[in-house]
């Protein structure tokens, strides 16, 4: 089994665009599907609440990593950590990098999610499957976001 996700989507956005997309607090929430009650910070906790029909009760929580203008952002966070009956916090999050490189068409956006080999062996499995699909989403998202 492999730690980490990775996807790539080219979109047909401008590099700055995308950006926006990605960290602005606002945006991000439009195409993510959830409010976040502050703009990203580094070395800052961001937390919002998800509202993707089905998750309205999952409390969204990242430390936000790396602004590194245009061309990465990243955070950490506790993968799939959806389930209210179970406490999260001693557990090591993954890293989720938004890397971004300029094409002859606008940008390729290349995501990655790190470090699964640290999520506990019960729900290593699961989280990893359910963040691969919800990845695969969220390139959609941001796609038809910043290419409407």
């Amino acid at each position: 089994m492999s730690d980490r996700i990775e996807k790539t989507v080219d979109l047909n956005a401008p590099v700055a665009r995308v950006w926006k997309a990605i960290t602005d607090h606002r945006e991000f929430g439009e195409w993510f599907r959830v409010k976040l009650d502050a703009p990203f910070v580094t070395g800052a906790v961001s937390s919002g609440h998800i509202t993707y029909p089905g998750y309205e009760h999952v409390l969204w929580q990242a430390t936000v990593k790396t602004m590194h203008e245009p061309t990465l952002f990243s955070f950490t966070w506790k993968p799939y950590a959806v389930d209210p009956d179970i406490d999260y916090s001693d557990e090591t999050p993954t890293l989720v990098e938004f890397r971004l490189a300029p094409t002859a068409t606008g940008t390729r956006l290349t995501i990655i999610e790190s470090g699964f080999d640290k999520v506990p062996e019960y729900r290593r499995a699961e989280a990893l499957r359910m963040n691969d699909g919800g990845w695969a989403e969220q390139v959609r998202n941001i796609k038809a976001h910043v290419e409407r």
